[in-house]
């Protein structure tokens, strides 16, 4: 046997066996921490990157870059871990985020909570964001002069996470991301890229809540996801 299919061999198993601790956890096993000392560098790295994103979010307190910012009631900058693999790219806050000041906590971040766990994770786990960060009038998906006078934030934020894995939920995401206007059936489906990041293009949960029959696409999706996390 040679050292390469050795190393093949091996590679191979560690695979299965990230896949098989995932389905345990989706399947409801009480999630556990293993850290075996974590080094320093890896620690002050974590703290540097939480540091970049509470400046990066002051930065934008107050913000008035475009005219969102009159009917806000709050800021929606994002939430997750500051280490995360997986970025997850929503469109702009809804009723409840505006409320609460996060991401994702109305209907459709309870349909989102629902997706995360399908692929092993947990909400915790991954970081969560939206291109605009301030609620469009009536829900409205944001317009290019909104979406230009926010995506620089939001380039950041992923530049400083530095995630695996982008998953853009909706077409206005898609279309932040990648720069184009294809629609998002034509977006989804393959492996894309921002910035050498894979990029999966997905429907978003509120249009998942109005249209069920969709939920079996958009798990393929997801399943494109979970792969590239675990290569």
């Amino acid at each position: 046997m040679t050292r390469d299919k050795t190393a093949n061999d091996i590679s191979d198993c560690l695979k299965q066996l990230r896949w098989i601790l995932g389905s345990y956890r989706a399947g409801g096993f009480a999630y556990w921490e293993y850290s075996p000392r974590i080094g320093e560098a890896q620690s002050a790295a974590v703290n540097q990157t939480e540091e970049k994103l509470s400046l990066l979010n002051d930065e934008l307190t107050g913000c008035t870059r475009c005219r969102l910012h009159s009917g806000r009631n709050k800021l929606v900058f994002g939430e997750g871990s500051a280490q995360s693999g997986l970025v997850f790219v929503g469109e702009g806050p809804g009723f409840d985020e505006d409320r609460q000041g996060r991401p994702f906590v109305g209907r459709a971040g309870k349909l989102l909570d629902k997706m995360i766990f399908a692929i092993g994770l947990e909400r915790p786990e991954v970081y969560i964001c939206n291109v605009v960060k301030c609620r469009p009038p009536d829900n409205r998906a944001p317009q290019p002069d909104e979406t230009a006078a926010c995506s620089p934030f939001l380039f950041r934020q992923i530049e400083t996470l530095c995630p695996r894995v982008i998953c853009a939920l909706g077409l206005s995401a898609a279309q932040a991301l990648l720069g184009n206007s294809l629609p998002i059936s034509q977006l989804r489906g393959k492996v894309l890229q921002w910035r050498g990041i894979p990029v999966i293009c997905t429907y978003h949960p509120a249009y998942l809540l109005r249209s069920p029959t969709q939920k079996a696409v958009s798990w393929q999706d997801l399943k494109e996801v979970k792969r590239l996390l675990m290569t």
